[in-house]
C-alpha cells in the first residue's frame, strides 16, 4: 500500500503537449478514475506512471519515491490491461504465476499466492484450464489475479471493461471495486465511461485537451461540475445549456427563450446583462408546468422513464433532452418548467462555473 504524487507532469511528442500540468495526490488506499473523452492523454497519463512512457517534465512519487526515470520492473506497479494480455498456451495457473516466476519466488510462495488470489476471484476450479476455454469475464479475472499476486503498492486498470457486454461490464464493475477495497491497493482506472467513472472512484480526474477540468469526488463532480466540458460529460443523458443574461442585480437569469429564472441559491456576481449559459440536467425541469415550450422531435422510452429530445420554439431552436417518467405525455409540444434549486450557472465565453457571491 503506498501513496501517489503527481507533481506538474507534462508529456510532449515532439510539438504535440499531451499533457500539461497535472498535479495530484492520492492517499493510501485510494481509487482514482481518471475520465475523459478520446484522445484527451487519459491512457497516457497510465502508461506515465507505469513507465511506459518517459515524462516530458514532473515527478511521479511513490510512497515518497520519484519513480519518474525508473524502470518500469523496479516500480512495484500491476497494471491489468484491455485486452486481458494473456499467454494462450499457458493455463490459467500458469498466467498468473509467470511474473512470480521470473522474480525468483519459491514454488510454495507462487502456490499459496495464486491459490489465495483464484478463491477471492472465484478461479479456484478453472487454475488448469486455457485461456480459449474462458469465458470474457472469467479472463478478466485471471488478469485481475495477475495483477493481483504480485501484491504490488499500486494498481493501473486500462479501460479493463470495455471489451465485455453490459450486463458483464456490471457485474465485473461492482467485483473491482469490491476487491479494491477489500485488498486497500491505491489505484488509477482509466475509462471513457462515465457510469464506471461514477460508481467506482473515491475521486475523478475529468481530463479535457491533456489538461485537469476537474479532481473531486464523484458527487461533486456531477452537483458542483467546473464547467461546461465537465458539465456536459458527466451525466446520461448530458446536461442541457440555455443562453442567457444576468439580470434583477444578480437575482436572476433572463432565458433567450423568453422567463426570468431566479437562483435559488444567491446572486451572481457582474452587471445585468452579462452573458450566462445556464445548465439544467434533463431530470430537474418539469413536465406539464409552462416556463418554456419543447417541440418533441424523438420519444425514447427506457421502461420506468422517457427521454424526450426536442428544442425550444425560438429562433434558434436550441436543442434541449427533458426526462419523466413512465410513459410520454400525450402531443408534439410539451410544456416544462425550470427547477431553480438544481440551475447551474456558466460564464458564457469561458465556459467555467460562476458560483453565488459569499
Amino acid at each position: 500500500m503506498a501513496t501517489l504524487d503527481l507533481i506538474g507532469l507534462r508529456k510532449s511528442f515532439g510539438n504535440t503537449q499531451v499533457l500539461r500540468q497535472i498535479d495530484l495526490s492520492l492517499a493510501d488506499g485510494e481509487m482514482l478514475v481518471i475520465v475523459g473523452a478520446s484522445g484527451c492523454g487519459k491512457s497516457t497519463l497510465l502508461r506515465l506512471v507505469a513507465g511506459l512512457e518517459t515524462p516530458t517534465e514532473g515527478q511521479i512519487v511513490l510512497d515518497g519515491q520519484d519513480i519518474a526515470k525508473a524502470d518500469p520492473s523496479a516500480r512495484d506497479i500491476a497494471m491489468v490491461f484491455q485486452n486481458y494480455a494473456l499467454y494462450p498456451h499457458f493455463s490459467v495457473f500458469d498466467n498468473m504465476a509467470y511474473g512470480l516466476r521470473i522474480r525468483g519466488l519459491s514454488k510454495p510462495d507462487i502456490k499459496r499466492r495464486v491459490d489465495e488470489a483464484a478463491a477471492l476471484l472465484g478461479l479456484g476450479e478453472l487454475l488448469a484450464r486455457k485461456p480459449r476455454q474462458l469465458s470474457g469475464g472469467q479472463r478478466q479475472r485471471v488478469a485481475m489475479g495477475r495483477a493481483i499476486v504480485r501484491e504490488p503498492k499500486l494498481f493501473l486498470f486500462d479501460e479493463p471493461l470495455s471489451n465485455l457486454d453490459a450486463k458483464l461490464r456490471v457485474q465485473m464493475r461492482a467485483e473491482i471495486r469490491r476487491l479494491q477495497r477489500r485488498l486497500g491497493v491505491t489505484s488509477l482506472y482509466v475509462t471513457h465511461d462515465q457510469v464506471e467513472a461514477m460508481t467506482l472512484g473515491d475521486r475523478l480526474l475529468v481530463l479535457h485537451q491533456g489538461r485537469p477540468a476537474q479532481f473531486a469526488t464523484p458527487m461533486e463532480v456531477f452537483e458542483r461540475p467546473a464547467d461546461t466540458y465537465v458539465a456536459s460529460f458527466i451525466g446520461a443523458p448530458a446536461m442541457n445549456f440555455l443562453p442567457a443574461t444576468l439580470t434583477d442585480d444578480g437575482r436572476a437569469a433572463r432565458l433567450e427563450a423568453g422567463p426570468v429564472v431566479p437562483f435559488a441559491d444567491g446572486n451572481r456576481p457582474g452587471p445585468d446583462g452579462r452573458a450566462l449559459t445556464i445548465g439544467i440536467r434533463p431530470e430537474h425541469l418539469t413536465a406539464g408546468e409552462h416556463q418554456l415550450a419543447v417541440c418533441v422531435d424523438l420519444v425514447e422510452p427506457l421502461g420506468s422513464e422517457t427521454l424526450l429530445h426536442g428544442h425550444l420554439s425560438t429562433a434558434d431552436a436550441t436543442p434541449i433532452v427533458v426526462k419523466v417518467n413512465g410513459r410520454a405525455p400525450a402531443g408534439e409540444i410539451l410544456p416544462v418548467a425550470i427547477q431553480p434549486a438544481f440551475l447551474h450557472v456558466f460564464d458564457a465565453e469561458t465556459g467555467l462555473r460562476i458560483d453565488p457571491i459569499g
